[in-house]
């Protein structure tokens, strides 16, 4: 199997690929190369639909030519568990950019996968600016704009400081977020229908929009509780059964 960077041809091999609706894998076979650097290829320059193999080759030159410039960060932490920092540092950005296509902007998603790959799931601001290499103020930002989508919850800890915390319930808490607007969403839309004239093109098409998201927002908080409760119960002990 083919070791090191991707080629420019290789790259136009993924286009093509991508263009014909082939998977990873597959294109990945093709190629004789891991699915995974098939995958990080894609997602770091713009995904499936929007990645361009000349467009993607200068701009892991660019990245290169900066790392080779840059001044190796002293500050940054050692790995654990043996791992290989390289490969955690091309997961972050591939994380990264998997957020960014969920529209999240691209501050926000770097702050969120430095925290999701973080062990503890929890840093303060100055663990993210050292890590991200950002000002306090970029973190602050993104923070509010994270807190704000319930995707991260603030602590203090013993000696005051605000850390911010990704962990199962900030997830839950992010989903029934979602419910909850799309809930407002369609009180709004039912609104209208009574403003604009029931059966009118206008009013259909906000009852539409009404029933739809009316049964998504009701079937996303039923199954975010469910999975709350399965995943927070822990194991039935034998002493428990007996009991």
């Amino acid at each position: 199997m083919p070791g090191g960077r991707l080629t420019q041809q290789e790259r136009q091999q993924i286009a093509l690929g991508l263009a014909d609706g082939h998977a990873y894998a597959e294109i990945a076979r093709r190629l004789d190369r891991p699915t995974s650097t098939i995958t990080r290829e894609v997602m770091r320059n713009g995904g499936p639909t929007a990645y361009r193999a000349e467009l993607a080759h200068r701009a892991t030159e660019q990245r290169a030519h900066r790392r080779q410039a840059a001044p190796r960060d002293t500050r940054t932490p050692p790995q654990a568990y043996g791992r290989d920092a390289e490969a955690v540092r091309e997961y972050e950005e591939t994380l990264t950019t998997v957020f960014m296509q969920s529209g999240i902007a691209k501050m926000m998603a770097r702050v969120m996968a430095c925290l999701c790959i973080s062990d503890a799931g929890s840093l303060t601001a100055s663990e993210l600016v050292q890590r991200l290499q950002v000002s306090p103020a970029s973190i602050s930002k993104a923070i509010t704009f994270l807190d704000g989508q319930g995707l991260v919850r603030r602590e203090r800890d013993e000696r005051r400081r605000e850390h911010y915390v990704v962990d199962n319930d900030v997830w839950y808490q992010s989903m029934m977020a979602s419910a909850r607007a799309a809930a407002q969403i369609v009180e709004t839309a039912r609104q209208g229908v009574s403003i604009l004239g029931p059966g009118t093109p206008a009013a259909v098409r906000l009852e539409s929009i009404a029933r739809f998201l009316d049964f998504v927002s009701e079937t996303t908080a039923r199954a975010a509780d469910q999975a709350r409760e399965i995943l927070h119960t822990k194991p039935e002990t034998p002493s428990d059964s007996t009991a």
